[in-house]
């Protein structure tokens, strides 16, 4: 099956929205196996937008549309797709009921109504999240058009629940995914890893590149979701031993919720000082529903002073090696798991940029030190890259910091 999208909002062609939902509905697409031939962003005006579908619909066997289905005069996307489609709008009656439910005795006028004026004969798909419903129809030619409302909280969930169910159908077929996720080795690397594979039909396997890490997808197609699953799984698990410890888990949100998981499964605490992170560790990991049974404390020690006065680092450590080197890190990470009492201290030290690096120590250089009864280690990173933003040394020392909690639980080398 070939789609395209198109996006519907003057204020996404004007670049004053960012456009989410397209990457949102291309990257589910692309998991059922559809190909994407084209994406466009059609300001709100009826004319242009008709011509953009009828074009769509000439060359594509699914146009799905994102935005233009809210009560304002300028939500024009239902309109048009109901001419294209040769259908007329009539009023759904589940719908309205729902809006009537939602404004629950309050005022609602007639742009809040025609919310529930849908295609006849389509396949209606609900919002949980909003009031205005989507919807697929089918034109006389056996093209399909799905639309969806802009904003991403009410279109993720609908696409999720409802499209890609009704696509499923239309396929005879389920897709499953796993995604294998890395920390510690670039996309390139792995690409080159795992180059025999990543040509696969069923199951494919593609790359993808996260903020300071990567994840491996592994799709596959089958008669159901069980037996797809059932293709996934061996693929995964070969993947896993090619890369190594560098895996951090399969399906795994992320990072935080490993470390979280792993440390309350133990029955483990963990408190955090940090310099350069600016207490985004403390934030990544108290972001993390249940995180209150594992962190004790975070401490964001920027000041010298403050270093010693709240971790007690020695002040002659700190002339005579300076607050980014391995001797602080250690102290820091020593420090706060003393006063909290924790079973981990974690201190991060380092130079996030733009200023303040030298040729001795450059902008990108960190230091992580971890401390639990077995002792304290300290991790030196580098990344020295220039182009890169100050929120990004930030965060790639909150994430070295994590990969070595899971590292020091599951025993694996430091």
């Amino acid at each position: 099956m070939k789609a395209e999208i198109i996006s519907v909002g003057t204020e996404l062609l004007l670049g004053q929205v960012i456009n989410t939902d397209a990457s949102y509905v291309a990257r589910a697409l692309s998991e059922l196996g559809i190909d994407m031939m084209f994406s466009c962003t059609v300001g709100d005006n009826n004319g242009r937008l008709k011509d953009a579908l009828t074009c769509a619909l000439e060359r594509s066997d699914l146009v799905i549309t994102t935005g233009g289905l809210g009560p304002t005069e300028d939500d024009l996307t239902k309109e048009a797709i109901a001419e294209c489609a040769g259908a007329r709008l009539v009023l759904h009656e589940e719908s309205l009921q729902r809006l009537k439910e939602h404004f629950n005795g309050r005022y609602m006028g007639q742009n809040q109504m025609k919310q529930a004026m849908l295609p006849e004969g389509s396949t209606v798909l609900l919002n949980d999240r909003g009031t205005a419903p989507g919807c697929a129809v089918e034109t006389k030619e056996g093209k399909i058009i799905m639309m969806f409302p802009g904003p991403p909280s009410e279109l993720v969930p609908m696409l999720q629940n409802y499209g890609i169910p009704f696509l499923m159908k239309r396929e005879n077929a389920s897709i499953f995914s796993m995604n294998v996720h890395v920390f510690g080795q670039g996309e390139g690397a792995v690409a080159e890893m795992l180059s025999d594979m990543t040509d696969a039909a069923n199951p494919t396997v593609a790359t993808y590149a996260k903020e300071g890490e990567m994840y491996v997808r592994v799709t596959a197609k089958a008669e159901s979701a069980e037996k797809a699953e059932e293709m996934c799984r061996p693929v995964a698990e070969r993947i896993r031993e090619r890369i190594g410890d560098c895996v951090y888990g399969i399906n795994v949100d992320s990072l935080e919720q490993l470390a979280v998981n792993l440390l309350s499964e133990r029955k483990m605490t963990i408190a955090t000082a940090e310099s350069c992170s600016g207490g985004l560790l403390a934030k990544r990991i108290t972001d993390i529903p249940g995180s209150s049974q594992v962190f004790e404390m975070g401490a964001v020690t920027y000041a010298n002073r403050i270093k010693t006065l709240l971790l007690d680092v020695p002040e002659e450590l700190l002339e005579h090696h300076g607050a980014v080197s391995e001797e602080v890190a250690a102290a820091m990470a020593e420090g706060v798991r003393k006063k909290a009492g924790s079973d981990i201290g974690i201190g991060i030290t380092g130079i996030a940029g733009p200023d303040g690096g030298t040729e001795e120590k450059p902008v990108g250089l960190i230091y992580v030190g971890l401390c639990d009864k077995a002792g304290t280690v300290v991790r030196k990173v580098k990344v020295f890259s220039h182009r890169r933003p100050r929120g990004y040394y930030r965060y790639t020392a909150a994430s070295f910091a994590l990969d070595m909690v899971r590292r020091r639980l599951e025993e694996l080398p430091l």
